[in-house]
């Protein structure tokens, strides 16, 4: 929602209040704000002026001469504009002038003639093109009104203003207006609120001889008021509705358009305005749609319906969306000579649901599918009609048929101060509680030991006693209520489940990588991108049925695409290096289609990519990561079947009888689906099995009393052969003196055969109780090499 400052001082007086406590204060009380900007920033040295001739350039067709008074002075400039007349008010940047962007404005020539200043468009005002109106688009911005020439333009246009951007929780509806922001300025601030006086002054006849309305349908429309206006004028708004307009994001089009924008932004409220001339019959019919009924809309647009959305008809045919768009028969036009203004209350369930299946969502509807006060519609209308008389814009019908079956009357919720300060840690007495809730609007009476507060309709948030504990925090102020500790009975505290994911994760952080966290709802094409194969268990899929788009359309069985589309995206932004990890869930369905809640599995994925990184950088993380879990015994075996991960470079991570995870570089094919021309390297690990075997509680042992004695040993094994069959036949026959077993070299050269590679070892034993001899290493030693010469026939190098 944006809020021109200027505006709000209409409703509340806060000329005192600098606009840095203004957003603070509100910030503090609940209302969030986005952006903060300056309408004219940059923009120096332009007043106010009025074209006296327009003559041709003598040396260039497109080019004209013009002589514009500002007051003190004519002034003669140059302009290749086309939308400009004699006696327009336009403003005017003076020689010396300073525009947005950092533009000076000098003294020149163009084609010859001298050009003293620039009349300027409003885009150079720094105005957004959206919000321009179409008659100042590719032209000099024309100012409709009297003006004093010569006067600072910033002034004369509320251009010296700035723009509060809030956002506004769906449950606050009634702020997405100037009147909602000034309610909760007033309370804030604890000033009064000043509400517009609304007075018909002119109204004639009687709108039944003109019009009648027939609602079938209460629960979809809760009120409908239509009001009568002839004698229409349709032209330029006045500038300074424009300016009010453009300043809130809204592109001006006309007086009649304009009034009904400029009171939906005030109100909340959106009204319609149709040519009465072009509803057959004169008669209005609020219903649902026809089966496969079609109309064309404003944006030109035909839209097939059905019979759960609701029209505004008239006797033969439908003339608009009830609650998101008119349609383009019955648009109010130049030639219109009598309207029919619409204000309605409509259910928000429905205009939710049909804005969404006709893929369309405009201003009114998304403010009518938050839910807006039925009772603000009688006010919103009569303002309207006000407006249309005090411009001149047309003469208003005298009464409004107004359908409204069953009136929104105020609610009561009744709450306690003890309630209030327990929750809040706060000692507010009664009467404070009540001067707070004042401010707000709500009306409050005093029992014995409790407050019956009394909602406005235009509340539709508050229904709880919650709700207004809620209330007094943010008001009372929550930078003023003390800091106090939680009283309660018991202590909450962490599983051991979750103490093992913390614990993960800080060593994981510990050891270089980077927590992030990705959405469960994926692409159904995420899988093929990893090689996935179409009869894998992993494409069984749960699909939402609500999915934001395809791209968010299943739920996750693997975190890999997730991890592999951050690295890419740290690569493609030219990061050198990347390690990052999630922990989350996976969504594995027992049926499909869905008839029970799917498995959801934890599973913990690592990757990383960079120009030092390989292979057995990411299997020390693991390994690092694994033992300080206290996880012991592991083993890694080949992996060649896995569709991810290139096939020569891949392992399973062994405990016992389970494969706890894969680790391995991904494959080539994979990496140039995801743009990358180096190699990236992935661990995918079950964490559920993890939470099994973690262990980490710790034991110690003394330093051993006796000391060791080292043998290295090289033995020449052919290719086949990985360390791990090596190391397990040394460990098996090593006896209780082997401590340790160390792979230190591994050579191929001039002095071993093809074929052949040279493993050397460094082997540790001591005993517990003893120092060893020469004669029992010895032993061992040569037990150890026999048994590799006859399962493996190694050789002593």
């Amino acid at each position: 929602m944006l809020v021109p400052v200027s505006w709000l001082k209409d409703y509340v007086e806060i000329d005192n209040i600098s606009l840095e406590e203004l957003e603070e204060r509100l910030v503090l009380s609940g209302s969030n704000t986005e952006t903060v900007t300056e309408v004219a920033e940059g923009v120096k040295k332009v007043v106010i002026g009025k074209i006296m001739e327009i003559n041709k350039h003598p040396n260039a067709d497109k080019l004209v001469i013009t002589k514009v008074d500002v007051g003190d002075e004519v002034l003669q400039i140059v302009t290749g504009a086309d939308n400009i007349n004699e006696g327009d008010f336009v403003p005017v940047a003076l020689v010396g002038a300073w525009l947005p962007g950092g533009m000076k404005i000098k003294r020149g020539k163009l084609r010859g003639e001298t050009s003293n200043g620039m009349l300027c468009s409003a885009e150079e005002l720094n105005f957004d093109d959206s919000v321009i109106p179409k008659s100042s688009k590719d032209g000099i911005l024309i100012l409709k009104g009297k003006y004093t020439l010569g006067e600072n333009a910033k002034e004369a246009l509320e251009l010296n203003d700035n723009v509060i951007e809030f956002e506004i929780t769906p449950n606050r509806p009634d702020c997405l207006s100037m009147i909602g922001m000034a309610r909760e300025t007033s309370a804030t601030f604890d000033i009064p609120m000043n509400y517009p006086r609304i007075n018909l002054k002119n109204e004639i006849e009687d709108v039944k001889d003109y019009v009648s309305i027939e609602v079938k349908d209460s629960n979809l429309c809760k009120r409908y008021i239509g009001r009568v206006v002839k004698d229409i004028k349709i032209e330029q708004s006045p500038t300074w509705l424009q300016m009010r307009l453009m300043k809130a994001g809204v592109r001006p089009i006309n007086n009649i358009v304009d009034i009904t924008n400029y009171v939906m932004l005030e109100y909340g409220q959106p009204l319609h305005a149709y040519d009465l001339d072009k509803i057959k019959e004169k008669k209005i019919i609020v219903r649902r749609a026809q089966e496969d009924e079609k109309i064309k809309t404003l944006d030109g647009v035909e839209r097939k319906l059905d019979e759960e959305v609701l029209v505004i008809a008239d006797a033969e045919k439908s003339v608009g969306i009830a609650g998101i768009m008119g349609d383009e028969a019955s648009e109010v036009t130049d030639s219109t000579d009598t309207i029919l203004l619409e204000a309605a209350n409509f259910n928000k369930r429905n205009i939710r649901t049909s804005s969404r299946k006709l893929g369309h969502r405009t201003e009114a509807s998304s403010r009518f599918e938050k839910g807006i006060d039925p009772n603000i519609v009688e006010v919103a209308i009569d303002r309207a009609c006000q407006l249309i008389e005090e411009l001149g814009a047309g003469k208003v019908i005298k009464g409004k048929i107004d359908i409204y079956d069953e009136k929104l009357e105020n609610w009561s919720i009744d709450v306690r101060p003890n309630r209030i300060n327990s929750l809040l840690g706060t000692k507010l007495s009664p009467e404070e509680i009540i001067k707070t809730l004042t401010r707000l609007e709500l009306s409050v009476e005093k029992q014995e030991d409790r407050l019956e507060v009394s909602i406005p309709t235009f509340r539709q948030d508050l229904v709880k006693e919650i709700d207004i504990v809620e209330e007094v925090a943010r008001i009372y102020g929550y930078n003023i209520i003390e800091s106090t500790l939680p009283k309660g009975a018991t202590w909450g505290g962490k599983t051991i489940e979750q103490e093992i994911e913390d614990y993960t994760k800080s060593t994981l952080n510990a050891l270089g990588l980077n927590e992030i966290t990705t959405f469960s709802f994926v692409s159904p094409k995420s899988l093929s991108l990893i090689n996935i194969p179409e009869d894998s268990f992993l494409r069984r899929n749960i699909n939402l049925i609500n999915p934001l788009g395809e791209e968010y359309s299943v739920m996750r069985t693997s975190l890999m695409p997730n991890l592999l589309d951050v690295l890419a995206r740290n690569f493609k932004r030219n990061v050198p290096a990347a390690l990052a990890f999630e922990l989350g869930r996976i969504f594995i369905p027992h049926d499909i289609p869905i008839t029970s809640l799917p498995l959801e599995k934890k599973r913990l994925t690592l990757g990383m990519y960079g120009d030092d990184i390989d292979f057995f950088s990411l299997k020390g993380v693991v390994c690092d990561l694994l033992d300080r879990l206290g996880i012991k015994d592991l083993s890694f075996e080949p992996e060649k079947a896995h569709p991810s991960f290139h096939p020569g470079r891949c392992a399973n991570i062994i405990h016992g009888n389970d494969v706890i995870g894969t680790l391995g570089e991904i494959h080539p094919d994979v990496l140039e689906n995801y743009g990358f021309d180096n190699r990236v390297y992935i661990a995918d690990i079950d964490f559920n099995i993890l939470l099994q075997i973690t262990r980490l509680d710790r034991t110690y042992k003394p330093l051993p009393k006796y000391p060791a004695t080292t043998r290295d040993m090289a033995v020449i094994v052919k290719e086949e052969f990985y360390h791990k069959e090596i190391e397990e036949i040394i460990l098996e026959n090593g006896g209780s003196i082997l401590e340790s077993c160390t792979l230190f070299d591994v050579y191929r050269g001039k002095q071993i055969s093809k074929g052949d590679k040279s493993m050397a070892y460094s082997l540790t034993f001591r005993a517990k109780d003893r120092t060893l001899t020469d004669a029992e290493v010895n032993k061992v030693f040569d037990k150890i090499l026999n048994q590799l010469k006859i399962k493996l026939n190694a050789e002593l190098r």
